[in-house]
């Protein structure tokens, strides 16, 4: 009997078709099993909350920041959303928002940055508020310095979003934009 028993389930498991999760990579599966129970939750209410996409309208703020965000380098807008020195970032932005709201057009804002991924972080600021940035080194006898010129474009003006860009890179990071 014991036998018989043996025989039918093994013919009764090879007759059950695989599923679908087993046909798969598992590291794909992975990601989706593994969702941070915080940031599901904020995406989740952010679509159920939002009288504004429900009736088709947009809010002006949030394109503007997107609109700027996408001005950024590919590379920089990924070492942006990866650094976590916040007040760095907050320092540049409010020295580059009143530059952009004290000077005029010929002014130059002039910075001595010498740490290379701080610069990086700098002109992606610059890039956010649509400014023109140029690092430049300068000798002086045996020392070498750097420098980087902010300018306003020629073309159009300086578009200052509502939202910073230090508060963009909190909101996106903790998942709630």
């Amino acid at each position: 009997m014991q036998k018989k028993l043996e025989a039918c389930f093994l013919h009764h498991r090879n007759d059950v078709p695989e599923s679908p999760f087993s046909m798969t990579n598992a590291v794909e599966w992975d990601k989706f099993r593994n969702i941070d129970m915080d940031k599901e939750a904020n995406f989740i209410d952010s679509l159920k909350g939002s009288p504004a996409k429900s009736k088709g309208q947009v809010d002006p703020d949030k394109v503007a920041v997107l609109n700027a965000w996408h001005r950024i380098d590919c590379r920089t807008r990924d070492a942006l959303r990866r650094s976590s020195l916040w007040v760095l970032i907050e320092g540049y932005e409010d020295c580059i928002r009143t530059y952009i709201a004290d000077s005029g057009e010929e002014d130059v804002l002039t910075l001595r940055v010498q740490d290379p991924f701080h610069r990086l972080l700098l002109h992606g600021v610059c890039e956010f508020y649509n400014l023109e940035s140029v690092t430049v080194k300068k000798s002086e006898d045996a020392e070498s310095s750097k420098t980087t010129r902010i300018t306003k474009k020629k073309r159009g003006d300086v578009e200052i979003p509502s939202i910073h860009l230090s508060h963009f890179l909190r909101m996106s990071k903790e998942g709630v934009w």
